[in-house]
């Protein structure tokens, strides 16, 4: 059986697979935003300490885990414990759960690919009303990117109770985004292995020409100072290395077992230590250059609204006040504010309703993630830049290399663990159980692309992993060290590298590391509690803009759904090998 398993063809090519699927839009869209909520540079201490005790340790663990048992999440932790079956079982769930609505996003950048090409770009400006008088009013009331991403792009509506249609457009960019993840995962690691060289190395090309572009633009130094700035009083607020340890666990991708699928197809003797530094440290180093693109990207944005802003108010001053022109600056602006509050106080009383407060440092401290800042934030900036077409087919094609490349870690842990299966491998071939898999993903996966699709999305992307993934490494983490021992686990790391693991990686392993994990447990868990009524962010038409709405009853009890039916699997899996076992000794007994 060992022997027909089939295998990467270098240690290159599993390395290329690990940072395809661990360097991905997290990186992208969630490590900026960090950066920009818990101190700038000052918030890279944290992180860095959380990556030496959390995801080196962690992503060690479930590479050798992989490498040594040749298995699938299931069959793994079956070899180690067979009452570990249900934390397999939970992690197939769980990549489940994420391939469902991840590949979502895929589909919303290939629509906005093809919407690339057109000149002007669809959301450089408003369109106009029906009769053709003046602009939409909806997006009057907004901005042209959001108004192409809310209206045009998801068409979405009122609040979740609202479900509306299927929007064709987004179904079919779906379809062609599960069509593609088809083809790569067709033959597994023969045809997976081929694919990753481009996913993983692709994104690297354009955030160099990004960065590029990014540092040549007017304003980019104010963005990139606004991130290197520390702001050291960060360091004592608990939610910065919260935020700093949850961003190197999800980044890195634990616990989905992806990492222990790929590392399955390992020679017995590759150097899993090495790879599990080498792809740690990329990916956090990714994180950061990804981080120093957006900034310069995100100062840019910010300068051209400040100064766009500064114009306005010049402009409406000297038509109110018939002042000559060149007379008011933008460095002049404060004093001349002064001037002629105190010689015409009645008609500026009149205008300050009109006159908006300009500032820089409040552009910069807007904060946006996810896919605010992925489909809204860039797009803004790339309709002021030259020769918009290509930053905007450049900028999509990196967000599909990156969706693509999780994707195909996503899939694997959960074809892994069926093809891995006796009774479904003799039955189907391959290319069956990755088409079966891909289409029920793609038919449940139209949900996302109704009116209230991004709602679920939300749900989906809020709930699906959190807690269950923390419970799935801690358990994972406890089972290594304790159950199966650390000992016998140290034998099967120097069968496989020729060396034991030092003093560094036991610590961790045994103490820090699950302590850590406890500890995001706890404070997830009291978070929500606290939390109370569950709320979403609804669009609003009518004022441009998204306000806050308690969830449904139904869509907590989905909510509820999604968290137990990963999480129950463990302590259901080790009741029932109690039960099959138990059973299994009073039918011997009897028998006697």
């Amino acid at each position: 059986m060992e022997k027909s398993r089939p295998l990467w063809d270098n240690p290159l090519q599993f390395v290329f697979a690990c940072i395809s699927y661990a360097v991905g839009l997290g990186n992208v869209w969630r490590f900026p935003y960090l950066c920009q909520m818990y101190g700038g540079g000052g918030f890279l201490i944290p992180y860095f300490i959380m990556l030496i005790a959390e995801g080196m340790p962690l992503l060690y663990l479930e590479l050798a885990v992989g490498q040594r048992m040749r298995q699938g999440s299931i069959g793994a932790w079956k070899i180690i414990s067979p009452y570990l079956c249900g934390v397999g079982v939970a992690s197939v769930i769980v990549s489940f759960f994420l391939s469902m609505y991840y590949n979502v996003i895929n589909a919303w950048a290939f629509w906005y690919l093809f919407h690339s090409f057109q000149n002007p770009l669809p959301w450089a400006t408003c369109p106009l009303n029906s009769n053709r008088t003046g602009y939409e009013e909806e997006c009057e009331k907004t901005s042209s990117t959001q108004y192409f991403w809310y209206r045009q792009t998801l068409n979405i509506s009122p609040s979740l109770e609202a479900s509306g249609s299927v929007q064709w457009e987004q179904a079919l960019c779906l379809t062609l985004a599960w069509l593609v993840v088809y083809l790569c995962i067709l033959r597994g690691t023969e045809s997976t292995g081929k694919v990753v060289y481009v996913t993983a190395s692709l994104p690297y090309c354009v955030l160099i020409m990004y960065l590029i572009r990014g540092l040549t633009l007017h304003g980019a130094v104010n963005g990139l100072v606004y991130m290197f700035t520390p702001k050291l009083e960060q360091l004592s607020n608990p939610k910065t290395w919260i935020s700093a340890a949850t961003q190197i666990f999800f980044s890195l991708g634990l616990g989905f077992g992806s990492l222990i699928a790929f590392a399955s197809y390992n020679e017995p003797s590759n150097n899993c230590e090495r790879h599990a530094i080498i792809v740690s440290l990329i990916n956090s180093t990714t994180s950061i250059f990804a981080s120093i693109v957006t900034f310069s990207i995100y100062g840019f944005k910010a300068t051209f609204n400040y100064e766009s802003c500064i114009n306005k108010v010049i402009l409406l001053l000297m038509n109110t006040f018939d002042l000559e022109e060149g007379s008011l600056t933008a460095d002049n602006l404060s004093e001349m504010k002064d001037y002629l509050m105190a010689t015409h106080p009645q008609e500026y009383a009149q205008l300050l309703p009109q006159l908006k407060n300009c500032s820089l440092e409040a552009e910069l401290d807007t904060a946006v993630q996810g896919t605010g800042l992925a489909f809204i934030v860039y797009s803004e900036a790339i309709k002021n830049m030259e020769v918009p077409q290509l930053y905007s087919v450049l900028y999509f094609v990196m967000l599909l290399m990156l969706g693509i490349g999780s994707m195909l870690g996503n899939t694997a842990a959960i074809l892994t663990p069926l093809t891995d299966s006796r009774v479904i491998a003799a039955r189907f071939p391959k290319e069956v159980i990755s088409g079966v898999v891909c289409f029920i993903n793609c038919v449940i996966g139209l949900i996302f692309t109704m009116e209230a699709g991004n709602y679920w999305f939300d749900i989906f992307n809020d709930y699906a992993a959190t807690l269950s993934l923390l419970l799935i490494v801690l358990v994972e983490t406890i089972a290594v060290c304790y159950i199966y021992g650390i000992r016998r686990f140290e034998k099967d790391l120097h069968t496989m590298i020729g060396r034991k693991p030092n003093w560094y990686w036991k610590i961790m392993w045994a103490f820090a590391s699950p302590l850590l994990i406890i500890s995001l447990f706890i404070f997830y868990l009291t978070d929500y509690i606290l939390t109370g009524t569950l709320q979403y962010q609804a669009w609003d038409a009518t004022q441009g803009q998204l306000v806050t709405k308690d969830y449904p009853g139904y869509a907590l009890a989905v909510i509820g759904l999604l968290v137990a039916s990963s999480t129950m699997c463990i302590p259901l899996g080790a009741l029932l090998t109690f039960v099959r076992k138990r059973l299994k000794r009073e039918s011997v007994s009897t028998v006697a």
